[in-house]
Parts: structure tokens; sequence; C-alpha cells
């Protein structure tokens, strides 16, 4: 398995970061609390053997807040991952983190020992761990299995004194990007850019080129790659997402804009 992981970098109260972790997982520092999108751990999904370490480690996470699950697939929702986050969180500070789903996801968290499980739809926003947080749309879908398909799925834009974070979860190129850029603004777009071949992939997926796309039309101010690398869900080369995601940007002049981060790397906001 290729990389290796690290120390979480920590910044001050006031200060917002996202670290990648591999994946579509991310550790956020925003507003004070210390959020995981998507955290997947785990080295094996069913057939998929992970392809690259996770940045972090969860016995080297701060105890977290708040954690994030955009939808329900394996490689989003890994429940031995979510149980090691909890007990890892209990053991620093006495009590669980908050969790976050969307609509027809909570059973599969709800007796884990989270200590507050809530729900959302497209544009609903919570208060959660003091921050705002507003499900947005994606163009994917949310069945655990095959038949749970009245399951919810979606994205997050995390806001916090200024400090404004979008993580799309899993989603094809569909004119959303334009009105969720409208609407709440994000500074920070964690956008996906594997799983785009072959063609009818694209469904549920953006290529790296339809990634940047998006990006622009949502007018945020960086964008950090991610769900490619780690597993091998699409048939394209595994370097290839990169490459293309490089070469995008810079016929269109916003190199400087992407920041690509290897596992465990943080970028500060």
């Amino acid at each position: 398995m290729l990389g290796h992981s690290r120390p979480a970098e920590l910044v001050a109260p006031g200060e917002a970061a996202a670290t990648f972790i591999g994946h579509s997982s991310f550790f956020l520092q925003i507003g004070g609390r210390n959020v995981l999108i998507d955290p997947v751990f785990a080295t094996r999904l069913v057939v998929l053997r992970r392809q690259r370490r996770p940045g972090l480690r969860i016995d080297e996470i701060p105890p977290i807040d708040l954690v994030l699950v955009t939808h329900a697939h394996m490689d989003h929702l890994n429940i031995a991952s979510l149980r090691r986050i909890i007990r890892s969180t209990r053991r620093q500070r006495g009590r669980a983190p908050e969790v976050v789903v969307p609509h027809g996801v909570d059973d599969l968290v709800s007796q884990l020992g989270f200590r507050r499980v809530s729900t959302l739809k497209w544009w609903q926003t919570a208060e959660a761990a003091d921050l705002r947080i507003t499900m947005t749309p994606c163009r994917h879908w949310g069945a655990r299995m095959f038949k749970d398909t009245h399951r919810h799925y979606g994205g997050y834009v995390l806001e916090s004194g200024g400090h404004s974070i979008y993580h799309s979860g899993d989603t094809a190129y569909f004119d959303g990007f334009a009105e969720i850029g409208r609407r709440l603004a994000p500074k920070v777009a964690m956008l996906p850019i594997g799983a785009y071949f072959p063609d009818t992939y694209r469904s549920v997926h953006t290529s790296p080129e339809e990634a940047v796309r998006g990006f622009v039309e949502l007018g945020a101010k960086w964008m950090i790659p991610m769900h490619y690398g780690t597993f091998r869900l699409g048939r394209e080369p595994m370097d290839e997402p990169l490459q293309r995601l490089r070469s995008e940007a810079r016929r269109l002049g916003i190199g400087d804009s992407v920041k690509v981060l290897e596992e465990g790397e943080t970028l500060r906001l």
C-alpha cells in the first residue's frame, strides 16, 4: 500500500483548515470545531482493496465534534471507521461526537453511539456543534445495497465566522453547482475527479474537466480534488485523474486555485 500517515496539523481556534485523509475523507478544523467528512479508514471494502494509506490515524486525531456523511455507499459510510472514531473521541473527551446524515440514512448510524443524530434533505440547514450545516443537491444515488432507494444523498456546506467549505459528495456534473455558488458562496470546494470511465459512469461521477467546470461555476477560491487514487472504482488509470485535472486547470489559467493535497497534508484556509 502506497503513502504514509502523519500526525494531524492543528490550527488556532480562529483559523480554518482542511486535511486530506484519502478518497473523499477529510478532517476539517472550522469555528474551533473538529469535523470529519465521509471518514473511511478501512483497508478493504468488500472486494475493493485500498491502494493508498489513510493520511491520518484515528488514534492521532484530536477529539471529533461532528461527523458528516454524504451518502450510504460503503466507500463513504464505513461502520467500522465510525465506531473507532466514537471510541477515540469518548476516550479523549468523555463524550461522543454528533453526526449529520442525509434523510433515510439515520438507521445505519443510530445504534453506533453518537451523541446526537441529525438528518437533512437538500437545502435544509441545521446547527450542529455550533456550525451552520447546509445539505446541497448533487447528481448521484443513495442506496446502500440495491433496493433501499429511499435513502437520500447530497453534499454539505459548512459555515462559521466567515469561513465556508463545500464538500460535494459523489456527483455527476449538473447545473446545481452554479446555484450552490449563488446561494451559499463557499470559498473552498472539495470536488470528485475519479471513476468517470467508461463514459456511462459520468451519469453519476464527474470527469476531471467537468469538476473544473463545476468549480468555476461555483465561484469558489480554491478547489481540492477528491475521490481518486484510493480505490479502483473506475477503469481509468489510477494516475490519470490528477493529470487531466492539472492540464484542464492550466488550460483555463486557474492552476494556482487547484490545491492537490497528499494524504495527510493540510491546507490552511
